[in-house]
């Protein structure tokens, strides 16, 4: 029996977003405010769905003590209170929430083996979120 399991957690970050590859004009045409230099932050909310087999003995997908685990050492511990600007994973490409959103589809994918990772939905706003599923 195949069931989902969706975890909400929360982090505060920083970014500009600017491409070295543009000028200035054409990265404040593309980015708007979201070019300032002095960056700004924002509160995210993400959340992981992960699949699996109900486990017949515990009776779930996977133990959210180690997915907790994992996520707040692997995730959390990599970006929160961070400027993403600053990070390796956003050396050569610029960290739009899209982007962050990939990278931690990656990371969950590469380093949790205990379900499935179905997606990764990264809130940036109100307004604004973002799916990403591999």
């Amino acid at each position: 029996m195949k069931a989902h399991l969706s975890r909400r957690y929360l982090f505060s970050a920083s970014h500009r977003l600017h491409s070295e590859a543009m000028s200035a004009e054409k990265n404040h045409e593309t980015y708007g405010k979201c070019n300032n230099p002095y960056g700004h932050g924002h509160n995210y909310i993400v959340e992981l769905t992960v699949s699996g087999q109900v486990d017949e003995k515990t009776g779930m997908v996977c133990n959210l003590v180690d997915l907790d685990s994992f996520f707040e050492k692997e995730v959390l511990g990599r970006f929160d209170h961070e400027n993403l600007n600053t990070l390796q994973e956003f050396a050569k490409e610029v960290p739009t929430t899209e982007n962050l959103c990939i990278r931690i589809y990656e990371i969950v994918q590469r380093g949790f083996p205990h379900a499935h990772l179905e997606r990764v939905r990264l809130e940036e706003t109100m307004m604004n979120s973002f799916e990403y599923t591999g």
